[in-house]
């Protein structure tokens, strides 16, 4: 599964009170991660009927490479930054099928 491409879904929704702390982290995480080696795409979407949640839609070169953004500087200041700020997070990781 490593070497093959990944899909990442990512719904966080912030606690009542704190959608605009939470939306400018995660904006925030769009810029290094873009620069990020193996990044395809990095898309943060606003759900139209809870704008406390937001979610995410990214494609990496491989498994690693996501992993690798999971451990980078940015990520983990976003998680200090928002630790008491995010109710939920809930990821998926997604291969695509072949037609």
């Amino acid at each position: 599964m490593s070497d093959q491409q990944l899909t990442i879904t990512a719904s966080i929704v912030a606690r009542p009170g704190k959608r605009e702390l939470v939306k400018q982290s995660l904006l925030n995480l769009i810029p290094p991660t873009l620069a990020e080696e193996g990044c395809m795409n990095y898309d943060l979407h606003e759900d139209l009927e809870n704008t406390d949640r937001f979610f995410f839609y990214e494609n990496w070169k491989t498994r690693q490479h996501w992993l690798n953004h999971n451990d980078s500087a940015h990520i983990a200041a976003h998680k200090k930054a928002t630790e008491d700020a995010v109710a939920e997070v809930v990821i998926h990781q997604m291969k695509s099928l072949p037609l």
